[in-house]
């Protein structure tokens, strides 16, 4: 990132260890980043928070890398039972799922400075 004045910042909460792959495109695309390992949520997972200080004119272009990465879908194996016999029969059958996630806040930056 060069030295434009950082007048924004995003907070991402990234809800897998998919981070590493974020922060590598957010750095090859010139963006830097502060990490932050948090938990939360209903299950009390734990995530990454990621911050990052930025201009506004780049705003979209960092938005559009951690929005490429907030949907994620795995194949999960679900056990299925038949029933009607007097022994059910177990079967495996991969289901996707979505997974993972980024949720962002986009705060105005009133002061940065940097020594």
């Amino acid at each position: 990132m060069d030295m434009k004045a950082c007048d924004k910042m995003i907070l991402a909460i990234i809800q897998d260890d998919s981070y590493q792959d974020v922060i590598s495109e957010l750095n090859e695309s010139g963006f830097y980043a502060t990490i932050l390992h948090s938990s939360g949520g209903f299950l009390k997972k734990q995530s990454v928070t990621i911050m990052i200080g930025l201009n506004h004119e780049d705003l979209e272009k960092a938005l559009k890398i951690l929005k490429s990465h907030g949907k994620r879908t795995v194949m999960q194996q679900q056990v299925l039972f038949t029933g009607g016999t007097p022994q059910p029969l177990a079967a495996t059958v991969p289901i996707p799922v979505r997974c993972g996630g980024v949720v962002l806040f986009v705060l105005d930056v009133d002061r940065y400075e940097r020594y």
